[in-house]
């Protein structure tokens, strides 16, 4: 299922361990880890700053691709 997008509030930090840049957006913790991001367990949201979104969206391509198809 689909993440609806949210933006985090001004001055958030991303999430994903080591990274503390400014975050840009806001995705469910579960998908984050399905996506191969190392984030912290148990987070229903996770805050990723723009590179880390992009290897989110990247790494979640194919279940995007497959859900607009209806399968």
């Amino acid at each position: 299922m689909a993440d609806r997008k949210s933006k985090p509030k001004q001055g958030d930090a991303c999430q994903v361990k080591g990274c503390g840049k400014e975050a840009e957006r806001s995705v469910s913790g579960e998908s984050a880890r399905e996506a191969g991001l190392p984030v912290e367990e148990g987070l229903k949201r996770v805050h990723l700053c723009k590179d880390h979104y992009r290897q989110y969206k990247k790494g979640t391509k194919q279940d995007r691709v497959l859900e607009s198809l209806g399968r």
